[in-house]
């Protein structure tokens, strides 16, 4: 049996895997910010925290952690508010603006992270406010 985008089965699996992941993604979120928090101790340091506002490498930091805050907001209503619409639609039989609303929130998802990539690559050719002390 071939099951195509926008069966019934698909869209039910496609429930099934955003569900899913909502327990592994809460456990990568904490393991990114308890990296992040070790990383930016060792990086900024407490003397350094003035200087995140200052210099370069502090404003990309914190444009970083605020692109990180907007995914997980997004996170969020992914998991809380658009999946179990899309599953309240698959039942209804009419999701087509539940699946355009999904779509949309995991592009803007993908954008920020495609951004953070982009930072964490410019922050590794700059000295960190803690080197600088």
């Amino acid at each position: 049996m071939v099951v195509r985008p926008g069966d019934a089965a698909h869209l039910r699996a496609t429930h099934g895997a955003l569900h899913g992941f909502a327990a592994t993604g809460t456990i990568l979120v904490a393991c990114v910010v308890a990296t992040g928090l070790v990383n930016g101790a060792l990086l900024v340091g407490v003397a350094g925290l003035p200087r995140l506002f200052t210099t370069l490498y502090g404003q990309l930091l914190l444009a970083k952690v605020a692109l990180f805050g907007v995914m997980l907001l997004l996170a969020a209503l992914n998991r809380f508010r658009l999946t179990p619409t899309f599953n309240r639609a698959i039942t209804r039989g009419d999701t087509a603006r539940a699946r355009g609303a999904l779509r949309r929130s995991l592009m803007l998802e993908t954008g920020c992270a495609v951004a953070i990539l982009a930072l964490v690559a410019w922050l590794g050719t700059l000295e960190p406010p803690a080197s600088l002390a």
